[in-house]
């Protein structure tokens, strides 16, 4: 190439990169005052690399990294790019900061290993209504056998036959066996173990002796914590025993947010007709609240003349609804979606009180930053992605609809105004509903394909019968008139549960999907963001980042061959796609796992003895033998056919020691590797094979159990 054709190429990229540059300039100008609804974005993307560090980094990168970025945009502030960029990057260090220092925080013992039948001495924190019993959490603990700087903060015991009436506050001692939280049942499954770490949970178990009480932990030491959860038990007990079944248990869901003694059956008809998010205390339960308690003081005000036309009755309304949806926020074991509808809620009472206008993105976006900046952990829970997804999507679509809403409201006649009502409910549920799908599939493998005709019965239902009931019995409670509200709420939870079972029943009600990648749900949320929060012709290009999210599942490898953590199950895929189970008893919550993450609702057992239906699995008493895309895999049961299969498997996977040479093997897997890193997952490739273990997939973060001690590692069969 000569000098002048390279200059000319050279100007030519140059000058189209300057085009380019200057084009996204001029959108950006367009768009400057949503600049700031992306500031919660950087700060979520800080913490969001936070946890998906294979290591815990050093303490000051975080610090440091904002700094620079600070002076980076503080020098460079005549130029608009330096600018964003500084202060794009500093909001993303100070997410990471944040999530970092949480992280210390709430730092507390975890047990290493199964303990017991030990002695347990504690306080009771917390009581939970089950339909099998009762699961308790207790703290101030002695437990025998650990030191104190080795014993956990909390632990949670279920005791399957509880003593009458376990209350909060209440000092006791029992025997039980306490376990770790459990890691993830596969790699990239949900990490209950980081969730246990950042609620201070550092043992599960069950009890297996009697509870014996030692009185009450001193009145004067009780946190307001500790009595709000002696009133919401009281609550629950006490709608259970004037609306027994399930009816009862999904009343106390709405008054008190507890969901644990919802019989399995009516959580299913719930989840599989699209219906499970009116369990869940959020923004519908805040806002119908804060409603109710407004409209019903105002109208009731409007009554008495001489205070209607003197004093401000409307913003009196406001500041009664407040303290209600504040009452029921704090009262409702308050999650993530509680939290932000009722900061956003409580945003909107105060904008009345100064006679503003607060809904809009702005709003949910200092929600977001709060809720991060409090507990940067939520990020990574369905509560908060669905949430704010829901919400995000609902407003931009209520700012591009407003004007026309409003033009064809008005003057509009009864018939018009609830064919439009009619109109933005379908609209509402169609929206939230495709904005949390992405969320659902990642998290629960799972979508409702009747959700808006489920809830175009159950939100007026919720909404003109339900909560309005609800709000009567939280008054009447105190003076022991409650039932004359709960008993026409549980008719209002019966219907409810009859809508959820019907639609549950219809054909196709639910479609199941394998997992969704974390790159999947990447994209999406990306495009979902860009689609919603710019407002010119340019947010379109989000479309395809969401299609290519939800095309992810498609495209995802799911693995061949799946180990448990205990080795006691082994999963491998069948010609047909499906997974097929060593067991159908065994490991049960690894089982379900699995399961729902292959998109299936249930799997074939193993044969026996004999092959399998499609050819590819063959047993005998000793083990069995896996034949996939050109690859044999040995399934061992018994150290006998060890001999053997190390010598013509490409993959091996025992549930014994493998104490000998495996020239053929490509991958080995026995009981010593589930013992120090957990579930496996094998991926069989024509060219060969490729696992992973859970612990290669969390890295070492302090919420990940240490590789345990060889002294500690489990005896040989």
């Amino acid at each position: 190439m000569s000098d002048a054709t390279a200059g000319a190429a050279s100007v030519g990229g140059i000058g189209l990169g300057g085009r380019l540059g200057a084009a996204f300039a001029e959108k950006l100008g367009a768009e400057r005052e949503r600049l700031a609804l992306w500031l919660p974005v950087a700060f979520g993307t800080g913490i969001g690399i936070y946890f998906s560090l294979a290591s815990e980094p050093v303490f000051w990168i975080g610090p440091a990294t904002a700094a620079a970025a600070a002076l980076v945009a503080a020098l460079g502030r005549r130029s608009a790019a330096l600018l964003l960029l500084g202060i794009g990057l500093c909001a993303t260090a100070l997410g990471l900061t944040v999530a970092q220092q949480r992280t210390w925080r709430v730092a507390a013992p975890v047990i290493e290993k199964r303990i017991g039948p030990v002695e347990v001495q504690g306080r009771i924190a917390g009581v939970e209504v089950r339909p099998e019993g009762r699961r308790i959490l207790i703290d101030r603990l002695h437990i025998a056998g650990l030191s104190p700087d080795r014993t956990p903060a909390q632990v949670r015991l279920v005791v399957r036959r509880p003593p009458e009436r376990l209350l909060p506050g209440e000092l006791v001692t029992t025997r039980a066996v306490l376990l770790p939280p459990p890691a993830p049942a596969a790699p990239g499954a949900y990490d209950f173990q980081r969730d246990a770490w950042f609620a201070r949970l550092g043992a599960v178990g069950f009890t297996t002796g009697e509870i014996q009480r030692r009185g009450r932990a001193d009145p004067a030491e009780d946190s307001w914590t500790l009595r709000l959860n002696a009133a919401r038990q009281a609550v629950v007990e006490r709608t259970l025993q004037v609306v027994p079944g399930g009816a009862g248990a999904v009343a106390a869901a709405i008054l008190t947010g507890e969901q644990g003694a919802i019989p399995p059956d009516a959580m299913a008809w719930m989840r599989d007709s699209g219906l499970a998010h009116i369990l869940s205390i959020s923004g519908l339960h805040i806002s119908l609240v804060a409603g109710i308690v407004f409209f019903a003081l105002r109208r009731g005000l409007a009554l008495v003349p001489y205070v209607a036309l003197r004093y401000p009755i409307k913003k009196w309304a406001a500041v009664a609804a407040f303290f209600a949806i504040t009452f029921y926020m704090l009262f409702a074991s308050p999650g993530v979606p509680t939290q932000r509808a009722w900061l956003m809620t409580s945003i909107v009472l105060f904008a009345i009180l100064i006679d503003r206008t607060a809904i809009s993105m702005r709003l949910i976006a200092w929600a977001a930053f709060v809720v991060l900046l409090l507990f940067p952990e939520s990020m990574l829970g369905p509560s908060f992605q669905m949430s704010f997804a829901a919400v995000v999507a609902l407003i931009a679509a209520w700012e591009g609809l407003r004007g026309r809403f409003i033009a064809w409201r008005t003057g509009a006649g009864f018939v018009r105004r609830s064919l439009l009502e009619l109109g933005a409910m379908c609209l509402t549920t169609l929206v939230a509903g495709f904005a949390s799908a992405p969320y659902a599939l990642y998290h629960f493998n799972r979508f409702t394909l009747y959700g808006l005709a489920a809830n175009l019965l159950a939100i007026p239902l919720t909404s003109l019968w339900i909560m309005p009931w609800a709000v009567l019995a939280f008054l009447l409670f105190p003076l022991g008139l409650e039932r004359l509200a709960l008993v026409p709420l549980g008719w209002g939870c019966d219907w409810l549960l009859a809508i959820g079972q019907a639609v549950a029943g219809w054909d196709g009600a639910v479609a199941l999907f394998p997992a969704m990648p974390v790159w999947g749900l990447v994209s999406a949320s990306l495009g979902g963001l860009w689609l919603c929060l710019w407002q010119t012709r340019w947010r379109v290009a989000g479309i395809p980042l969401v299609l290519l999210g939800l095309a992810s599942v498609a495209v995802e490898r799911v693995p061949d061959v799946l180990i448990a953590g205990d080795a006691k199950l082994v999963g491998v895929r069948g010609g047909d796609g499906l997974l097929e189970l060593s067991a159908q008893r065994a490991a049960k919550l690894t089982r379900e796992t699995w399961l729902r993450r292959a998109g299936q609702d249930q799997a074939e057992a193993w044969p026996t003895a004999g092959t399998d239906a499609d050819g590819r699995l063959t047993c005998d008493p000793l083990g069995c033998i896996y034949k996939a895309r050109g690859q044999t895999v040995a399934l061992v049961r018994e150290a006998a056919a060890l001999a053997e299969d190390c010598l013509t498997a490409t993959v091996v996977v025992a549930t014994v020691p493998v104490r000998r040479a495996c020239p053929s093997a490509h991958v080995v897997i026995d009981r010593f590797s589930v013992w120090r890193d957990g579930g496996h997952a094998v991926w069989l490739d024509p060219s060969g094979a490729r696992a992973m273990s859970v612990r290669q997939v969390r890295g070492d973060r302090p919420w990940v159990a240490a590789v345990p001690s060889p002294r500690g590692r489990p005896a040989d069969d």
